[in-house]
């Protein structure tokens, strides 16, 4: 029956990505070790398959959860011989990453992998000294930063610490969407004691995006007696947000006291260097070969972080089609030269200027125009800057485009956008909005 169901599953896989035979090659070559009602374990001939796979973790899951009829999980791991099994394995001694799995954690979230630089060297420091002593250091610990500059990776080498010196302590690491669907579920089940007595007795809780919280008048109530319980029990709380709790709007008053009873601390976006050590970090981790030349380039041209370990993969399908099969300077220098020139071919300035007037209701004289209001302002400097990113438009041009003096101005534009983007969540949206409508 499982069989037949993996069977289905790699089918529909193979026909949907027939174009890319590596894939299908090694889906083809593993199988299902062990299942549960909303996970399945794949296990992988070789540490290389895993790698490559854990890159098509969702492509995965989108099938497996099609077929089964529910969202399912999925996970892999490298296994000797793989074997197809009917059920659940019963009697096995945890390793250690089934410990970190049932923490929550990603296992390679470690202080050893983790690239340091001076935007995030005091929150390093600061995460090693509460794993070294949890409930004494810094209670509570909250890290705040726009997307991909590292918190989750930090708040949860804690955690992977503290266990490693006690594989038995009670550490737990959720979103806060989980501690309030959980919540949820037990006030509907009748179980609101099983779930305090999972969350209030714990030695360290960690909790994602807490600022997901505010607005939410009972999930605040039951977290805030949840952190005055571990706080007393001598536990350790982290937390993170993408702003400070003086920013977190709706969040009450008492809770916002609490946060900011510890230590906050601020971890910035990341500079050129340390995307670049990022960048090789990820490669070593999936035992991908690149040089350091190829990395800087890389570094250089993306700039979110979260798109890092994509853009990685994908040269790397590349890579593996050559001799060498290691990501060199030819490899990228070809890689964005046709994806830039595949944008350009298509699309023309005149369509940018366009797009973006008509996102926020004015004409192209008021974007080109000397007016400070702010609507037009921000226009033009959107314009400015999706020229110069997705165009890849000399800064000379883009200025005599949006008839600005010199190409200074162009520069301001684009590093004010890309600063605001990745500080505002809304915002970043309506510029991915602007883009999708403007690209072919």
């Amino acid at each position: 029956m499982l069989t037949t169901f993996w069977e289905s599953v790699v089918a529909e896989i193979q026909e949907k990505h027939e174009k890319n035979p590596i894939f299908s090659s090694i889906i083809s070559g593993v199988h299902p070790v062990e299942i549960s009602d909303d996970t399945i374990i794949i296990g992988c001939p070789s540490l290389g398959a895993k790698q490559y796979l854990d890159g098509k973790t969702m492509v995965v899951e989108d099938v497996v959860s099609f077929k089964a009829g529910k969202k399912t999980l999925v996970s892999f791991i490298v296994v000797a011989e793989t074997k197809t099994v009917t059920g659940p394995l019963l009697d096995f001694q945890p390793t250690k990453e089934d410990i970190y799995r049932k923490a929550g954690l990603n296992p390679l979230a470690t202080f050893e992998n983790f690239a340091v630089s001076p935007t995030n060297q005091v929150a390093f420091a600061s995460a090693q000294a509460v794993a070294k002593s949890p409930g004494s250091s810094y209670n509570p610990l909250f890290f705040y930063g726009t997307v991909g500059v590292g918190k989750t990776h930090l708040a949860q080498s804690i955690a992977r610490t503290i266990l490693d010196d006690d594989a038995e302590s009670n550490v737990y690491f959720c979103s806060s969407e989980k501690f309030m669907n959980e919540l949820i579920e037990s006030i509907r089940s009748k179980t609101t004691a099983r779930f305090r007595k999972k969350y209030r007795t714990l030695k360290l809780i960690i909790v994602d995006d807490i600022q997901f919280l505010a607005g939410k008048q009972t999930v605040q109530e039951e977290f805030f007696h949840t952190f005055n319980s571990i706080v007393a029990g001598g536990g350790q709380i982290v937390l993170t947000s993408d702003r400070p709790p003086f920013e977190i709007q709706k969040l009450e008053d008492r809770l916002r006291s609490r946060f900011s009873g510890g230590l906050i601390v601020d971890i910035q976006q990341p500079d050129f260097e340390l995307r670049t050590a990022i960048l090789l970090i990820k490669a070593r981790e999936k035992n991908i070969q690149i040089e350091m030349e190829a990395a800087k380039i890389i570094a250089e041209t993306v700039q979110d972080t979260r798109s890092l370990e994509g853009t990685l993969l994908s040269l790397y399908a590349r890579s593996v089609t050559t001799d060498s099969q290691i990501i060199d300077l030819s490899i990228v220098e070809s890689f964005f030269h046709k994806k830039t020139e595949r944008v350009k071919e298509r699309v023309s300035p005149q369509d940018v200027i366009k797009t973006v007037c008509s996102f926020y209701h004015i004409n192209p004289s008021q974007l080109k125009g000397n007016s400070r209001k702010s609507t037009f302002s921000l226009a033009r400097q959107v314009a400015m800057y999706i020229l110069r990113t997705e165009l890849a438009i000399n800064l000379a041009d883009v200025a005599f485009l949006v008839k600005r003096k010199d190409h200074t101005t162009v520069m301001h534009a684009v590093n004010k956008i890309q600063e605001k983007r990745m500080r505002d969540e809304t915002f970043r949206g309506e510029i991915e909005m602007i883009i999708k409508t403007v690209r072919p």
